[in-house]
């Protein structure tokens, strides 16, 4: 059993490498095409130079735009796509490509893979989109269908490079990224994005009142998603909150009970230890010997559920590394997901995730949602574990791509011996709750009808 554990961590160190080395492959050949291309179309650059203070414009406004987002069921949007839809329209294919890459400023701080990936796919499509815009209006394409045209071929451009950069990074299905991702808020999103490109490149006419305008475009734009954000936040707030005082109010129900009946127990344990089984008959003692295994395996189930109620948490010395800890338990939870073909994702944080932790107990919930997730994937389905940084902790997620939790079950999920499974003892969410309750974390529900997503976020070491 160690043996298959130790290589099942070989073989994912091994898939790992391969996946970095594809991925920075990948951006290569990205940026490489990208500088092609501006070297092919140089002499109508250099013939339709742009307005520098346009360009430096647009360039603080994709910054600034970039800090606001909005979270879906997997990741976030940002307002950058309005500056670089915007972009797209107005700009020659050189500047394009530099504004493109001037997403690197906001993603400072977040890791490699967010600083290269986004600027640089970011340049590729600007610069592609770019270029189709200029043929459009040379071939007197009529000026506002050559501007839908562009924002359809920017948004297309930016979902292929990004899913197919995700893809290869996390060895995830370009159909299981879309599933996931493509959902009717995600349209929403970009045709309101599409919108507001299609304004401001109206506004940004180079005069004062046109920057003046499309600052009121972008401020409104921030103001509104701000708001959005602000509700959806609450409504977790509200929905952990109302997690958190059901499983304190069962917990210590719980608790009360374990603690009287395990007296009772301790008393009954007690006498029967005092009989002296030679002295009785064969029946007699088998009787006894019985009673006394069914105390004995009372007062251990007794101890689980108090140690699930209240668990006993022992943090390690040292910090824990997220990646390493769910990459362990990722690999075992393999041979489970093999039994029914299941296709596990693990995308690992190329920033820095680390806790403070009982490392056997947070692997114990790890394995727990994760093994969840594969009963409730249907066969041949998928369970994608994604670990990042929020806010100023660290998380874990675990989709699958199930039926996802039912709305009037919602609330029932880490109450005790509630289970949809049948043969769950509907212990595992209850018990998951309180030892990340315990390291002062937060565990919560954020799938929809599309499959299950648990989250667990703990603060930073």
């Amino acid at each position: 059993m160690i043996r298959r554990q130790l290589l099942d961590a070989a073989q994912l160190i091994n898939k790992q490498r391969n996946r970095s080395i594809l991925t920075y492959g990948y951006l290569g050949f990205l940026a490489t095409f990208t500088v092609l291309a501006n070297l092919w179309v140089r002499q109508d650059t250099a013939n339709y130079p742009d307005d520098v203070l346009r360009v430096l414009y647009l360039i603080v406004a994709l910054i600034l735009m970039t800090s606001v987002s909005v979270r879906l069921e997997r990741g976030h949007l940002t307002l950058s796509a309005i500056g670089i839809g915007t972009g797209a329209i107005l700009l020659n294919p050189l500047d394009a490509t530099l504004l493109g890459l001037s997403l690197s400023i906001p993603m400072a701080g977040r890791g490699r893979w967010p600083i290269l990936g986004n600027s640089i796919m970011a340049s590729t499509y600007l610069c592609f989109s770019a270029i189709a815009a200029a043929y459009l209006r040379s071939a007197g394409m009529p000026d506002w269908g050559s501007r839908i045209i562009v924002l359809v071929a920017v948004n297309l451009g930016s979902w292929l490079l990004v899913g197919l950069g995700l893809s290869v990074r996390t060895g995830e299905s370009v159909g299981s990224i879309i599933r996931h991702n493509f959902t009717p808020s995600f349209y929403v999103a970009y045709g309101y994005f599409a919108l507001a490109s299609l304004v401001a490149s109206y506004l940004l006419d180079g005069s004062l009142r046109g920057y003046l305008l499309t600052s009121i475009v972008f401020v409104l734009a921030l103001a509104l998603t701000d708001t959005i954000a602000g509700r959806r936040v609450r409504r977790v707030l509200e929905s952990e909150l109302t997690d958190a005082d059901r499983h304190l109010f069962h917990s210590r129900a719980v608790e009360g009970v374990v603690h009287n009946v395990r007296n009772h127990m301790a008393t009954v344990v007690g006498y029967l230890r005092e009989i002296d089984p030679n002295r009785l008959d064969p029946v007699d003692r088998e009787a006894v010997e019985t009673a006394s295994a069914a105390a004995n395996d009372a007062a251990t189930v007794l101890r689980t559920l108090s140690q699930g109620a209240t668990p006993r948490v022992s943090f390690a010395a040292e910090p824990i590394d997220l990646n390493e800890l769910v990459a362990l338990a990722f690999g075992m939870s393999r041979p489970r997901a093999r039994t029914k073909s299941i296709e596990l994702a693990l995308r690992e944080s190329p920033d820095e995730v680390k806790v403070r932790a009982d490392p056997l107990l947070l692997r114990e919930v790890i394995t727990n949602l994760i093994n969840n997730a594969i009963d409730a994937a249907p066969a041949k389905g998928s369970v994608d574990v994604t670990i990042g940084r929020r806010g100023s902790g660290s998380y874990f997620s675990v989709a699958d791509n199930g039926p996802g939790v039912a709305d009037e079950n919602r609330h029932h999920l880490f109450e005790p011996h509630f289970t949809t499974k049948e043969s769950g003892t509907g212990l595992g969410l209850f018990m998951s709750y309180g030892v990340v309750r315990e390291h002062q974390g937060q565990l919560f529900y954020e799938g929809n009808r599309r499959g299950a997503v648990f989250t667990v976020v703990l603060p930073a070491y």
